[in-house]
């Protein structure tokens, strides 16, 4: 075969995989991430429900998401991501349908556990396994680059979720949705997306490797068990530095449109949001341009420090211009919050047991992210107000940042198995 590894048009498969992959992230985090913001204040408008009963709800889609997300890995590493991508489609189309339909507070905790299930096909160990294999010395930015479609989704999919409400009506925007989640995903996961560029006769980064990129990749690789992953402080590190994180995040985010709407207009909400989202791109975009070249880790600590600022100033703000200028800061951190676990764990852990050990990782980051929007959620009934929440939030992510932060200064771990 040689090093033909283009396709016809001159560009290397790989990055039809990762457009591919903006298009699913784009989807999916737009309305089974982001949307469940305005599905969950719909649903407590409409039906006059506490929020923190239906927080608790979509907490529920979460831990199930997390108890699942954790072999998505595992079979995309064996059946390639078109079956799983397709499933995903499904399941998440049908949650996001029946939403539409629940009258019972009960039926939210059989519906929003199909959406878990769904996103947990497609989300970021979903997108980063099925790219993984495509990249070597692209690794970073093919990923950052991928994981674009997250921001987008973060752009768009509130102010979509909303307009289609106020045009249509809760039920057949729901029903709307579900159709563009089907149209979106499926044909790109069986038309576009591949396992490996073995598969087709290619190479990593569309080059072959020389012999002593060869030798080099030789001596790094190791086929971690997730077990002997487990026992690195490296990884235990992302897992509780990022666990806190993502906890923080799925719970914010869960009740973006409840927090904004206590102090302006749905539009104006939406506008906001998007705003957010829009900054979230922006910032993933400069991630993708740097990702090769930085010592992650520290653009993780820093990440995570700005996270928590923004929700220090969003919960001491006694102006609208500085609860704004506080829930846009952290926004502008949202997407490289979700991205760098993955990069970090590629980059310490190498691309031979990344899908393994990101699943590791991925379910025990998700198990605690599930526990955000009950956090938020029961917090804010406890006194009618999301200040307790957002301050004890702010704190867990300036604890998380010192946690990511003492890696910094470590021997890199692929050198130190080097040299046992």
């Amino acid at each position: 075969m040689g090093t033909v590894n283009q396709t016809t048009n001159g560009l290397f498969y790989g990055w039809k995989i990762v457009y591919g992959c903006i298009a699913i992230a784009f989807t999916s985090w737009g309305f089974a991430l982001y949307g469940t913001s305005v599905y969950l204040s719909a649903l407590s408008e409409s039906r006059g429900w506490p929020i923190g009963q239906i927080s608790s709800a979509l907490t529920l889609s979460f831990f199930i998401n997390a108890l699942s997300i954790g072999w998505v890995g595992v079979l995309l590493g064996k059946y390639g991501p078109r079956p799983i991508m397709t499933a995903g489609a499904l399941l998440l189309a049908s949650g996001i349908w029946l939403t539409g339909l629940i009258t019972e507070l009960w039926q939210a905790f059989a519906v929003f556990p199909l959406i878990g299930l769904g996103w947990s096909c497609l989300s970021t160990i979903a997108i980063s396994t099925t790219v993984a294999p495509w990249f070597e010395r692209q690794q970073g930015k093919a990923i950052s680059i991928a994981l674009l479609g997250a921001s987008l989704g973060g752009m768009l999919g509130v102010p979509i979720s909303l307009f289609l409400i106020e045009l249509a009506g809760f039920r057949l925007a729901m029903a709307l949705i579900a159709a563009w989640v089907l149209l979106v995903i499926v044909p790109i996961a069986i038309g576009i997306l591949r396992r490996r560029p073995e598969d087709l006769g290619l190479h990593p980064d569309g080059e072959a490797p020389s012999e002593k990129q060869k030798k080099a990749a030789a001596a790094n690789q190791r086929n971690w068990s997730a077990r002997e992953a487990f026992a690195t402080w490296q990884l235990r590190s992302v897992i509780i530095a990022f666990g806190i994180g993502l906890m923080v995040q799925i719970g914010f985010l869960s009740q973006q449109v409840k927090l904004l709407q206590l102090h302006v207009s749905p539009n104006v909400s939406a506008l906001i949001v998007l705003t957010s989202g829009t900054l979230a791109f922006l910032a993933r975009v400069v991630l993708a341009q740097v990702a090769d070249r930085v010592q992650i880790r520290q653009v993780a600590a820093l990440v995570l420090t700005l996270s928590g600022l923004g929700l220090l100033v969003t919960g001491t703000g006694e102006s609208l211009v500085t609860i704004i200028a506080g829930f846009l800061l952290f926004g502008l951190n949202v997407g490289n919050l979700t991205t760098i676990p993955a990069l970090i764990v590629r980059r310490e852990f190498g691309a031979t047991s990344f899908g393994k050990v990101f699943g590791l990782t991925g379910t025990c980051m998700q198990l605690s992210s599930s526990l955000g929007p009950a956090f938020f959620g029961l917090l804010y009934d406890l006194n009618n107000s999301y200040t307790l929440p957002l301050l004890l939030a702010s704190t867990a992510m300036f604890a998380a940042a010192v946690l990511i932060s003492k890696g910094c200064w470590r021997e890199p771990l692929l050198q130190q198995k080097r040299t046992d």
